[in-house]
């Protein structure tokens, strides 16, 4: 039974009328997933996390004033989200089910978090949505597993994980995996160990062997003991933010083949479902259920 990372609160966040993020998504995935006959056991709960955990590791500050509303208004804009004490709680519970999920999949050989991805938050500040990095805290739980010397985190959302990439730049241990839109956010991109930025309207056949070699790439480079994967769907062609023209099956493909490649090496694999900004929302739930369709979770 492959475990599933889920907390109603995914969903849980009053936004302005028409805002850009489809906070709706989270809850939708689960009742698909309820309806193609998951049970609910493989669901597993995450609690908050405590905000002097995140301290450890990222900048005390910055923590501190997001948590107690005390960030400067600017710093508030360019994450993206009005400020509130369920905002707070929703990001600490986000973060905390993506490292739930590193230690299921490090148990069990495969877990999948129905959020998770917000690559876009630095040490000291958040961006695009994004406020406390979840893929590089939790690529950081999987190194205190003393099996574990080396973790890949595999991104292909359409926007580049430029605050995974900078956490990550003085950690030998952690290896950092970008494939992504060049002409899209973040402007100013950051380095990873392997960036590959696609140009507008990249279709299927380009795209799927893009990321094999990239896969064939970082598995050569990094000899990793776990991998951290990030399955954005804001590369699909329907999505309002990618500009590339990914079909479904070709994000099911991707999906499948980011799995084979690590029960072929037989290392744990956590999943996350990281962007996709389609307002019709259960077209986007049917995209971003790929991913659990590819682990093995349901049959369709």
């Amino acid at each position: 039974m492959i475990p599933l990372v889920f907390h109603p609160i995914y969903s849980q966040l009053d936004l302005p009328h028409r805002h850009r993020f489809p906070i709706e998504k989270y809850q939708g995935i689960y009742d698909a997933l309820i309806k193609l006959g998951v049970d609910c056991a493989n669901f597993h709960t995450p609690q908050a996390l405590d905000p002097s955990y995140l301290t450890q590791i990222y900048d005390h500050d910055y923590i501190h004033q997001l948590c107690s509303g005390q960030l400067d208004p600017k710093a508030m804009r360019r994450i993206g989200f009005p400020w509130s004490e369920q905002l707070i709680q929703r990001t600490l519970t986000a973060a905390a089910g993506t490292v739930l999920t590193a230690e299921l999949a490090m148990e069990h050989g495969k877990a999948l978090n129905l959020t998770g991805g917000y690559h876009h938050a630095f040490a000291d500040f958040g961006s695009g949505f994004c406020m406390v990095n979840d893929l590089y805290l939790a690529a950081k739980t999987m190194l205190i597993n003393p099996d574990i010397d080396s973790v890949l985190i595999f991104d292909c959302d359409v926007h580049q994980g430029d605050g995974t990439a900078l956490l990550a730049s003085k950690d030998n241990d952690i290896f950092t995996v970008s494939i992504h839109g060049e002409k899209n956010f973040p402007h100013r991109k950051q380095v990873s160990n392997i960036d590959i930025g696609l140009a507008k309207g990249t279709g299927d056949d380009e795209y799927l062997e893009t990321v094999d070699s990239a896969l064939h790439l970082a598995f050569v480079q990094a000899q990793p003991d776990a991998v951290i994967y990030d399955a954005g769907v804001d590369i699909h062609i329907n999505d309002d933010l990618g500009h590339l023209d990914i079909t479904t099956k070709a994000v099911r493909a991707r999906d499948e083949m980011v799995f084979a490649k690590c029960d072929d090496a037989g290392i744990p694999v956590a999943a996350v479902i990281g962007g996709g900004y389609q307002r019709d929302i259960d077209a986007l739930v049917d995209v971003h259920l790929q991913l659990f369709l590819a682990a093995g979770v349901a049959c369709r």
